[in-house]
């Protein structure tokens, strides 16, 4: 067999054999364009200008299985898109079953409104999984902060030793991140995946002629506001939206379904550079869930790589340029652009299923997540006090004046460092504080679990607010589609 034009995900394992992958290969591509014929011409039918009989014909014979993917592919260099080879296969195939029937495929029509049709229905399936695989994040990520509020570790910045925190905050930090992430994901599956109906260029001419013609030929009146009730109708039959106007040449709805696309890469990279970080090995405070085969090294027979981590985080590095290359293909020419266009279909499909494939990968990081509260607190007192130095300053200004007391916390932590004593151990020999309190004194000042601040308050918020927008999500998932800019 001849596999050379086949994209397997060899160099993309982050979607291979994710939801988001069969989502968006070339077939569920081909099948959303031809769905987006079929809801066409039903619509058509709905408003009396196309025979009922011919549209159930040609929505039976819309099977993607029943064309040659591959020669369509190739036919489509001839015009430099693949809907002028798909409708004329189409129509041969709906001819030898109804040859009265194929006079009414993509009648009205051109490329454009198929093609951006067809994306957004590939975009609102891909969602829709998408979207399932974030719930499960954050449900894993609510437990993990919950489980972990008073589990102390190390705050660092600069990949240093800052302050205390705890890792049920870390966990929260995520939490809050995907379920923000989501939230607008999910309004935008809601309200801003819409058809596209324009016609050669928006002005939806060819549509309103065979109405016009359909009409006179019956000696009917001209049908009022035809093209925003086709518009609306086919937004019905599609379970897309209707936009205001024909988006042909303002490519809006493609450039920001890629940005909130970078976001939730960018969210669930976060998750996983943490991740990374935290599993190496002198830190060890996190492990991805073991499985067989996973995180091995080909020359390396002790390694355990993150290997879940590193897959998301490569499609988080990988989403933004695509979503960026959306963004100036906003730049479009007149009514229909020579180039730009073009240049929005695969990075908008990878841009699908990078982010496709991070959530379903993270599904599985975040669940199985080890993590190790004993490895956290051994960190914490690698410095010897050193992590809690900053309330020691705060706590000492009042007796000793501020600029004082840092200097004084400033010299022991320096020769803390120099000579590996504890914190504690130095300032019991400093006068002034030796005065004021006890060795057990200090220690307690110096304990990382009384400095931790509003974290487990922080936490909670974080839970709270979680929940009140799963619930929120539950009753947007049971809700009915709804068209934009239809008249109630």
């Amino acid at each position: 067999m001849n596999t050379v034009h086949l994209d397997a995900g060899l160099l993309s394992p982050v979607r291979a054999g994710s939801p988001a992958e069969e989502t968006t290969s070339d077939l569920a591509w081909l099948q959303a364009m031809l769905d987006a014929e079929a809801a066409l011409v039903r619509a058509q039918a709905q408003l009396g200008s196309v025979p009922a009989e011919a549209a159930r014909t040609i929505t039976a014979l819309a099977r993607a299985d029943r064309l040659d993917l591959r020669a369509l592919a190739v036919l489509g260099r001839g015009a430099a898109n693949p809907v002028v080879a798909v409708v004329r296969a189409f129509t041969a195939l709906v001819a030898a079953e109804d040859p009265a029937a194929a006079d009414y495929v993509h009648r009205g029509s051109t490329s454009q409104d198929i093609l951006d049709t067809g994306s957004m229905l590939v975009a609102a399936r891909t969602l829709d999984v998408l979207l399932a695989d974030l719930d499960r994040v954050a449900g894993s990520l609510r437990a993990l902060a919950g489980a972990h509020t008073g589990t102390l570790m190390a705050g660092r910045t600069l990949a240093l030793h800052a302050v205390p925190t705890t890792f049920g905050l870390k966990a929260a930090g995520w939490l809050t991140a995907v379920t923000e992430a989501a939230d607008r994901l999910r309004l935008l599956r809601r309200d801003g995946l819409v058809v596209q109906l324009g016609g050669a260029a928006g002005t939806l001419a060819g549509y309103v002629e065979y109405e016009r013609l359909h009409r006179e030929a019956r000696r009917e009146p001209p049908a009022d506001a035809y093209a925003r009730r086709l518009t609306e109708r086919f937004a019905a039959e599609t379970g897309l939206r209707a936009p205001l106007l024909p988006w042909h040449s303002h490519r809006a709805p493609i450039a920001r379904l890629g940005g909130e696309l970078a976001l939730v890469t960018g969210a669930l990279g976060k998750i996983a550079v943490d991740v990374q970080s935290l599993a190496r090995t002198e830190t060890a405070e996190v492990a991805e869930p073991a499985a067989a085969g996973r995180g091995v090294s080909s020359a390396m027979p002790q390694k355990r790589n993150p290997a879940l981590a590193t897959l998301i985080r490569s499609a988080a590095l990988q989403v933004p340029a695509y979503a960026s290359v959306l963004t100036q293909a906003m730049l479009s020419e007149d009514e229909r652009s020579a180039g730009a266009w073009h240049a929005e279909w695969l990075p908008l499909r990878e841009c699908l299923r990078l982010a496709g494939g991070a959530a379903y990968t993270a599904r599985e990081l975040v669940a199985g997540l080890v993590v190790s509260p004993g490895r956290m607190r051994a960190n914490l007192e690698l410095t010897g006090g050193l992590i809690v130095s900053e309330r020691l300053a705060a706590v000492l200004a009042p007796v000793l004046g501020k600029a004082t007391a840092t200097q004084v916390v400033s010299r022991a932590a320096a020769e803390s460092a120099a000579t590996g004593r504890s914190l504690a151990e130095i300032l019991a020999t400093v006068p002034e504080v030796a005065a004021r309190w006890s060795a057990d004194g200090l220690q307690a000042l110096l304990d990382p679990a009384a400095y931790t601040g509003a974290a487990g308050e922080l936490t909670a918020r974080a839970l709270r607010a979680a929940g009140a927008q799963a619930d929120d999500a539950g009753d947007d998932a049971g809700a009915p589609d709804r068209v934009a800019g239809a008249e109630s």
